[in-house]
């Protein structure tokens, strides 16, 4: 099973570089953030003529999250974190394809820190943490999925020194991810990529993508069940190069039916 993740920063606007990214690439399972669209104006019809099923939590203008699978419709589990009945961004889905439970998830930026957006960002990490250890207490393989507005390591953005005070690489910030990821989860690409600059974002200004002056932010999580069963994590890097193409590049992971040996 083929696994991405792909801020799409715009699905309608973007809609022709999903569509050639859907067909070349083929992924079976696919996290999108950012479709900045209601949830009346998703191209449902268009994502289905292109032979994906789906789930999504749109919200006018900002954030929206959805799931997509190939030749099946995702069986959606929960749309939101837990913790917060008043936080109305759509910012987390949840759903349920090939006996894999997969969350999709737009970590909120936090900037400019330090400041309330700053501080709503760890308090929404800090309930993606809650979440992710009940997730883990499940009995099915999970995948948590998306744009998590977290630079982890020195190794993940170009010119680190630049970064230090912004709130995707704030020691708090690392800190949390690191949290997240103790009780067991696995950072795919960093598992099979261990020494390696990747990044999977590139800003549009200061010629960014052509001087590859990128950051790692989206990331794929793997649950103990599920993590013997990677056998690949890559970044497509290319598409980020496509004309009136998002700021991401999809990452996906590719999980074995069954754990080696």
């Amino acid at each position: 099973m083929k696994i991405a993740t792909y801020n799409v920063n715009g699905v309608n606007g973007r809609l022709p570089v999903l569509l050639r990214w859907l067909s070349e690439s083929k992924p079976d399972v696919v996290c999108l953030q950012e479709l900045k669209a209601p949830q009346d104006k998703f191209p449902l019809e268009v994502i289905r003529d292109a032979g994906y099923g789906a789930v999504w939590h749109g919200q006018k203008s900002f954030n929206g999250v959805a799931i997509l699978a190939r030749g099946r419709d995702p069986v959606e589990n929960r749309r939101g974190l837990p913790g917060d009945p008043d936080d109305l961004h759509s910012r987390y889905i949840e759903a349920t394809i090939g006996g894999v439970l997969v969350g999709c998830l737009y970590l909120p930026n936090g900037n400019p820190a330090p400041g309330p957006k700053f501080d709503y960002k760890l308090r929404w990490f800090e309930r993606l943490m809650t979440h992710a250890q009940d997730l883990l207490k499940r009995s099915v393989p999970v995948v948590l999925a998306g744009d998590y507005n977290v630079i982890p390591t020195e190794l993940d953005v170009y010119k680190p020194e630049n970064w230090v005070r912004d709130a995707l690489f704030l020691p708090e910030v690392r800190q949390a991810f690191a949290q997240l990821l103790a009780p067991g989860w696995t950072d795919a690409v960093r598992k099979l990529h261990p020494g390696e600059r990747i990044y999977t974002y590139w800003d549009y200004f200061r010629n960014a993508w052509q001087r590859n002056a990128g950051l790692r932010i989206d990331h794929l999580l793997l649950s103990p069940s599920v993590a013997p069963r990677l056998v690949a994590a890559e970044v497509d890097r290319e598409v980020r190069g496509w004309e009136k193409t998002s700021d991401h590049a999809p990452v996906w992971v590719e999980i074995a039916d069954s754990a080696a040996g």
